[in-house]
């Protein structure tokens, strides 16, 4: 006979683990929310920082690109080293480290200092991310608490753009744009002293590192990024330039050898004999290079040629992440009935539209008239891409492999804008050339002999004829983007073939996108 006590003990003990599981998905969550939001927070801070530290328009981008280069090209050996030696230490390791570089980057005196900051952050990222997400897996048992946990952790994902641009405008606007930084700081040290309270760690699995696949290929990435930027700066002819690809194609090189030779690869080359995936990875490339581009010249549109707050170009740029989110859901309804590949092709083809709609901007365009049609144009074809593109990257995946496949998808997605943001910066730097040998004239026939004293001392042209220079290299850079949405269409319209069996798993099991192996070493991509 059972005992009056004994249901009470069940509920409270079963009231315990609901408040212990509570606050894990709480640190774990925090932790993703601050990485994830860490591009949108300093995107918002760009012209000050740009002010603050004396970059240039084209070295300006290696704040972005300084972040995303090491987040991506490190992510898969985050996640190997949280199977290795412990999910929870590596977790642990990864916050307190993008904590540290939080502090660096918020004390920087200078571009240099800033730079090194945000490649330490990324690597913090890359270790943390997706450590994170192996931890629900850890943590919460399978059933209904592990899909909630999932479901928050991607609500998260998909959010933290959206606070990261409402609140890099406000910390801009009302302390600084080195509190876009400073905030981490407090953020990560709870979230690392939380963490050994209520989570536990996870069972080591043997294994080696392949250090050597992730350090040619960051660094073959990060000299190519380079070798554009320069180009954008000194010109194609350059020694340095040319240095830089060169060099950047012997070390991509000798990633590929190493990637083949290697027992445990960082990237197992075999995931792209699948058409379907090498399609959905290289659209991803496209795609993430074109909304990275946006956000970059966007802003700086909005606060030197609009004149628009920090906190106002966060509120701008919202609608964004609004159409994102509801095309995203409204297109996983869908994909059952019609599959994924109607959803890619029309998608790329609006974030084409979109950009090219944004190409026509000119020192004339307002927000409401110019910006914001073009934008919400642009965020449907994003929403329709992000769970099309994450099923094409798991579907008939080897289980082994899953956690590679979806990881190597959000790997895609941060070089992929790392690199084409390099390439658009060229493009606007070439376009600022020609466009400032036709503005120099103009000013100087019209100039005050002060004026003229204070250009030959700058160097640099007042408004209306810098907003002149700014806005042609932008016009070009959208234009240019517009081609990378193009090529994404086309990649879908051509190497994209949905399968009878991809349809009938859409119909009969599971929510559209979800990976079919276990989700241990799954990392989501981000479409913040």
């Amino acid at each position: 006979m059972t005992s009056p006590n004994a249901t009470p003990s069940r509920t409270t003990a079963r009231q315990a683990r609901s408040g212990g599981d509570g606050l894990a998905l709480l640190v774990i969550a925090s932790c993703q929310l601050m990485v994830v939001l860490d591009i949108t927070i300093v995107n918002i801070a760009l012209p000050h920082i740009q002010t603050a530290l004396g970059f240039s328009t084209t070295g300006l981008s290696w704040v972005v690109n300084a972040y995303t280069l090491t987040f991506g090209g490190l992510l898969l050996l985050g996640g190997r080293a949280g199977d290795i030696l412990g999910r929870r230490r590596v977790f642990i390791v990864g916050v307190l480290l993008f904590v540290v570089a939080s502090l660096l980057g918020g004390l920087a005196q200078n571009s240099a200092e800033l730079l090194a900051a945000r490649a330490l952050q990324g690597v913090g990222g890359a270790i943390a991310s997706p450590t994170a997400l192996s931890l629900i897996t850890t943590t919460f048992p399978e059933g209904p608490s592990r899909n909630r946990a999932f479901g928050v952790f991607a609500g998260v994902s998909a959010g933290g753009g959206a606070i990261g641009l409402l609140a890099g405008g406000a910390l801009v606007e009302w302390l600084d744009w080195r509190w876009v930084f400073f905030v981490n700081v407090p953020i990560g040290v709870a979230i690392a002293l939380a963490t050994p309270r209520v989570i536990k760690e996870s069972e080591r699995r043997p294994g080696s590192f392949d250090v050597l696949g992730a350090l040619t290929s960051t660094l073959g990435i990060g000299l190519l990024v380079y070798g554009f930027i320069r180009a954008a700066q000194e010109g194609w002819r350059n020694s340095v330039t040319i240095g830089a690809f060169c060099l950047a194609v012997v070390l991509l090189g000798a990633f590929l050898l190493v990637e083949q030779r290697s027992a445990r690869p960082i990237t197992p080359l075999r995931l792209f004999t699948d058409r379907n995936r090498a399609g959905a990875y290289g659209m991803m490339l496209a795609l993430a290079a074109a909304m990275f581009g946006m956000f970059f010249f966007l802003t700086l549109f909005a606060q030197d040629v609009l004149g628009f707050s920090a906190l106002t170009t966060g509120l701008a740029f919202l609608p964004v992440s609004a159409v994102i989110a509801v095309a995203a859901g409204v297109t996983s309804q869908l994909l059952p009935r019609v599959g994924p590949k109607p959803f890619m092709v029309g998608g790329a083809l609006c974030a084409a539209g979109g950009l090219g709609w944004l190409a026509l901007t000119d020192v004339h365009s307002t927000y409401a008239g110019s910006i914001l049609g073009p934008m919400l144009v642009f965020s449907l074809g994003m929403g329709m891409q992000f769970v099309s593109l994450t099923l094409m990257a798991v579907s008939n995946v080897d289980p082994h492999d899953s956690g590679a496949a979806s990881g190597m998808l959000n790997a895609m997605q941060q070089v992929g804008g790392s690199l084409g943001l390099s390439i658009l910066v060229t493009v606007f730097g070439t376009a600022n050339r020609n466009e400032a040998k036709e503005q120099v004239p103009k000013f100087l026939a019209q100039a005050t002999p002060a004026q003229k004293a204070d250009f030959e001392r700058t160097r640099q042209l007042p408004a209306p004829w810098s907003h002149q220079v700014l806005t042609a290299g932008i016009s070009q850079a959208f234009l240019v983007a517009a081609i990378l949405a193009v090529v994404a269409s086309l990649i879908a319209l051509f190497a994209i073939q949905v399968r009878s069996s991809d349809l009938e798993r859409l119909r009969g099991a599971g929510p559209v996108g979800a990976d079919p192996a276990p989700a241990t070493d799954r990392t989501s991509a981000d479409p913040s």
